[in-house]
């Protein structure tokens, strides 16, 4: 088989953008996936016109302006605020928390009385110092808000009870005194108009590009037609799992069409009963504010992991974190091989931090 400079193991977002750097340097890179398509868990398709996020909703959002004229140059970016919706039984409340959630969980209308409801649940709950996340939870927003809308929703999430959980999962949520539904507080956000499978398409033009091609299949063959490897699988995996296997978190996606014109008003709806399976359901068209006749939604189930399965999220607990340092210890023993991504880096990472980690990661590469 022909000579690569680089072999790059997944044709995600980290493995794409180092290809299409490392290309433009005048490097000779061959880009692998097992999936049938490129983009990673980015990945768009149309479906009764409509950009479908295949494996979640993606909204980029980002406060660094070096990621966000980086991705610009791939596809233009809507005004797409993410401002989604939670069910509680027969309650619809706005996520993030803020002034629209107190005031229909309490009937109250200012900061300083919102201010004062958790408070008073934070001191009747007796908690000082936060061990994990239910108290967590509590000691930020009350016992009425985590009861209602966090405690279900993260034990289908993550698969354990919140006592269980680390305290700083909780701390990614905002918490806003002020009548304001944007999750996000970043300078930039927006959806790529037309999906963002085009990003990576125009990332990978004129480089090799091999689907349904597995790493650990052909892994004897595949090592040696490249100088050096840049790998965006699990990490544990690529060693063999030989100190052990790390945890992840699984989804399953149910997609259909719908012979209707708008399902739920907006594209992320969240359902926080722990008796309901599914996390949230998606409405894609919402995403580019489409007109089309029909409509497309997703369910979203958390599922457990096991070897074999999608991984989508990294368990970062004490127990995992330890482990991977572990791993890590291992990889920088590999001086030619390049771990990264959220698998290869065991991190929960979002597209801006992927982006971020890449742009490093060719800097120390080739400069």
């Amino acid at each position: 088989m022909e000579k690569y400079d680089y072999l790059i193991v997944g044709a995600g977002l980290f493995g794409s953008i180092f290809a299409y750097e490392a290309n433009k340097r005048g490097k000779r890179c061959l880009v692998i996936d097992k999936r049938n398509h490129i983009a990673g868990n980015i990945y768009t398709k149309k479906v009764a016109g409509i950009n479908v996020h295949e494996y979640g909703a993606h909204i980029f959002h980002t406060s660094n302006k070096e990621v966000w004229d980086y991705i610009q140059q791939f596809a233009r970016f809507n005004r797409y605020t993410n401002s989604p919706v939670a069910f509680y039984k027969n309650e619809v409340y706005n996520m993030p928390f803020n002034m629209n959630t107190f005031s229909r969980l309490w009937n109250i209308k200012t900061p300083k009385e919102a201010k004062e409801i958790i408070e008073k649940q934070r001191m009747e709950s007796g908690i000082k110092e936060p061990k994990n996340l239910e108290e967590q939870a509590i000691s930020l927003v009350g016992k009425d808000i985590y009861e209602k809308l966090i405690k279900g929703y993260t034990q289908k999430q993550w698969g354990k009870a919140c006592t269980e959980l680390p305290s700083f999962i909780i701390k990614r949520l905002p918490v806003r005194f002020t009548y304001d539904n944007n999750y996000f507080n970043d300078l930039y956000q927006g959806i790529p108009m037309g999906g963002y499978t085009q990003i990576i398409e125009k990332m990978l033009k004129g480089i090799d590009v091999k689907l349904n091609c597995d790493f650990f299949e052909k892994r004897d063959e595949l090592e040696n037609i490249a100088n050096k490897v840049v790998f965006t699988g699990m990490i544990d995996q690529y060693f063999r799992y030989e100190l052990g296997t790390l945890e992840y978190r699984s989804l399953r996606f149910e997609t259909e069409v719908l012979d209707e014109n708008n399902f739920q008003g907006n594209a992320v709806v969240n359902y926080t009963e722990y008796e309901v399976p599914y996390t949230r359901i998606i409405e894609h068209k919402h995403f580019e504010y489409g007109e089309q006749e029909k409509t497309v939604i997703t369910r979203e189930y958390p599922v457990s992991w096991r070897c074999g399965d999608e991984p989508y999220y990294p368990m970062n607990d004490k127990k995992n974190n330890s482990l991977y340092e572990k791993y890590k210890q291992l990889a920088n023993n590999e001086k030619n091989v390049i771990f990264g991504g959220r698998l290869g880096q065991y991190k929960y990472y979002d597209m801006h931090d992927v982006i971020a980690e890449a742009l490093k990661c060719v800097k120390r590469e080739f400069e």
